[in-house]
């Protein structure tokens, strides 16, 4: 049974910076998704097999940053320069095919963690 265990949701100030990290049992491509009330759930980032690739949606380019630790099996989402509108709850998630690119569909990946919520206060 594969199993992702995030951490590091919080509360923080607009302009703030928090750090999401996502241990996976095993190595996968992996990528955090996030879902705000009434919204559905998006793509946040993404990143690789081999950590070379990676992938941001629009909303949050040059402010979060998607990195990996393979010895751990773990990966981050550092989060900064944050906005009420990133509030959400962040879902990591692990897809098991080997790829050397990003996965961006949530329907590619295989497994989820169980999410951690992250509030922006304006």
């Amino acid at each position: 049974q594969v199993q992702l265990v995030e951490s590091g949701g919080g509360l923080v100030q607009a302009g703030g910076s928090l750090r999401l990290s996502c241990a996976a049992s095993r190595h996968y491509a992996m990528g955090w998704f996030r879902q705000a009330p009434g919204k559905e759930r998006e793509i946040v980032a993404a990143i690789s097999w081999s950590g070379v690739n990676t992938y941001y949606a629009d909303s949050v380019k040059g402010r979060f940053t998607i990195s990996r630790d393979n010895a751990k099996n773990t990966v981050y989402l550092h989060m900064s320069s944050l906005k009420a509108e990133d509030t959400a709850v962040y879902y990591c998630a692990a897809d098991s095919t080997y790829t050397p690119h990003p996965t961006v569909r949530d329907l590619e990946y295989d497994y989820w963690g169980q999410g951690t919520q992250v509030t922006v206060s304006s």
